[in-house]
């Protein structure tokens, strides 16, 4: 309906009805609010942590990057973000040309530290000169972004005086804190993978990938709701995975588990444009994702956490779906 045509029903209503009640009339009685498919969307950008990374359970160093890169565009995701690890990286080798082949393909690098430190087990000073050196590596190579993104998402723990100490000299290189939203512990599934392949167990690979589907999209799911509790907006999400054989076999049946849930893949730069970005929520703990910690800060009540992030969960998920334990037992 038309502004113009809004306006003639409202006067034909005002003049058909009794004065009492059409003071009373509002747009909204009218023309109904927007309908649920006019709601901002639910958007989330993609990343991927530890490149390279070490050997999974089912492809080799070759197979999972090209895996990868091409799953990434059957599934019709234009931009992810990798966080690059340089120490595990010599010049000339398969693992720069796996970085050289994502940037090509249009995705973007950024700073994971050098040697993918625990900043909560290094002093600020070393902490940062890891990073230097890490820059030195990332920072004149097509696609480099200026984000830095902590390893095992540790800011320093209760260490404030370390966490504001990192912040400031992150802020002094020019590089933003490259917050997480979504982490549904993807590297754990890995390693569940990895010591089940190991221990020659026969590992169901379609409950694998079940698995791996659902924990990020209920992840998803729980943070968009966390943060509207939390801010009562919709921010772009940022999901968390890691380089894996899991990621290049199912990242494209993830992608599309969350369209059909209604989310909009966005790419990395748009969703870091979004202001929630340059918090710094100021929290007891320094660790974990971004809306935990606001949610945290804001003393949001209820549920916080993603409950499959318990390691003892995703465990038992792990071995009773996957691997099949207990099944024909009494």
């Amino acid at each position: 309906m038309t502004v113009r045509a809004l306006f003639l029903l409202l006067a034909l209503i005002a003049l058909l009805l009794p004065e009492q009640v059409t003071r009373r009339l509002t747009v909204d009685q009218v023309m109904p609010p927007a309908a649920a498919s006019e709601v901002p969307k639910k958007r989330i950008a993609i990343s991927f942590d530890d490149a390279p990374r070490g050997p999974g359970a089912f492809l080799n160093a070759d197979e999972r990057p090209a895996m990868l890169i091409a799953a990434l565009k059957g599934a019709g995701v234009d931009q992810a973000a990798f966080f690059v690890n340089p120490g595990r990286i010599a010049s000339g080798d398969r693992h720069e040309r796996a970085i050289d082949a994502y940037v090509a393909a249009g995705h973007v690098i950024a700073d994971h530290s050098f040697t993918h430190p625990r900043l909560s087990g290094s002093s600020a000073e070393t902490y940062l000169a890891n990073i230097d050196r890490a820059e030195a590596w990332l920072k004149d190579r097509p696609g480099y972004r200026p984000w830095f993104r902590y390893p095992y998402l540790d800011e320093g723990g209760r260490n404030k005086g370390k966490r504001d100490a990192v912040r400031a000299g992150l802020a002094e290189r020019g590089l933003s804190d490259a917050y997480v939203t979504v982490d549904g512990s993807d590297w754990h599934i890995e390693q569940l993978a990895i010591d089940a392949s190991r221990a020659g167990r026969l590992i169901d690979m379609g409950a694998l990938r079940d698995l791996y589907v659902e924990t990020h999209v209920l992840s998803a799911e729980f943070t968009y709701d966390l943060t509207q509790r939390t801010l009562g907006r919709p921010i772009p999400q940022v999901m968390l995975l890691h380089e894996t054989d899991l990621a290049a076999l199912f990242i494209g049946d993830l992608v599309q588990a969350l369209r059909d849930k209604g989310w909009d893949i966005v790419t990395m730069d748009a969703a870091y444009a979004d202001p929630v970005y340059a918090e710094k929520p100021d929290t007891p703990m320094a660790a974990g994702t971004l809306v935990e910690m606001l949610a945290w800060e804001h003393k949001v009540t209820g549920m916080r956490w993603f409950d499959r992030n318990e390691q003892a969960v995703g465990a038992r998920l792990f071995r009773t779906r996957v691997l099949h334990e207990g099944e024909g037992q009494e």
